[in-house]
């Protein structure tokens, strides 16, 4: 049994770690919609010409946030070795709310940590290559896996390996167990490098 005083001081640690989420959720940035003026960080094309799901990182300091023309390249540079920038909020657009794959919506997004993705599906992103398809329903992302294959992960599940690897996914793609980091032996030391800091 626990004693009075033990529970006391455990319902106050609940209460602050409580208000510590709340307090982190409220200082994100909101997302901000896609417009004309919106290109992709990487390509320096216009977002909304591609297709398929997008992402927006803000980063401290920045008034407005770099915009992806896939979910993968946005997490690409969250994870990259030389990504040095305090990121404040990653948001990806919400499949379970697109009207289709070629009109995700402009302001359909979630958190990118909240998200149900699929993982080596069929289907490619705005740039040609394999893509993480985010739902904020995961019977949205089990209908998607349906039709067009693949595997539903949480993004802290999503091996790095998966997200740097520069291959296109098409229907005779390699199972998910043989995705490999990229053959670049610069990439590797950098990433070594890190690992070992």
């Amino acid at each position: 049994m626990i004693s009075p005083p033990t529970l006391l001081l455990i319902v106050i640690n609940l209460m602050f770690l409580a208000g510590c989420q709340q307090q982190t959720e409220e200082t994100m940035p909101p997302p901000v919609a896609m417009t004309e003026e919106a290109v992709g960080h990487f390509c320096q094309m216009n977002i909304l010409e591609h297709a398929g799901p997008k992402a927006q990182i803000h980063l401290d300091g920045l008034p407005y946030p770099l915009f992806f023309s896939q979910v993968r390249d946005g997490i690409a540079y969250e994870r990259m070795p030389e990504q040095n920038y305090k990121i404040s909020a990653i948001y990806v657009s919400d499949m379970s709310k697109a009207q289709d794959w070629e009109n995700v919506g402009r302001e359909n997004w979630i958190p990118a940590s909240s998200a149900h993705y699929v993982v080596a599906s069929t289907m490619t992103g705005g740039m040609g290559a394999s893509e993480l398809v985010p739902f904020s329903d995961q019977d949205d992302a089990r209908k998607f896996v349906a039709r067009h294959g693949g595997q539903i992960m949480r993004l802290d599940d999503i091996d790095d390996a998966l997200v740097l690897n520069n291959t296109t996914v098409m229907p005779s793609a390699k199972p998910l167990e043989t995705a490999i980091i990229p053959d670049d032996d610069d990439y590797r030391t950098r990433l070594e490098k890190l690992r070992k800091k």
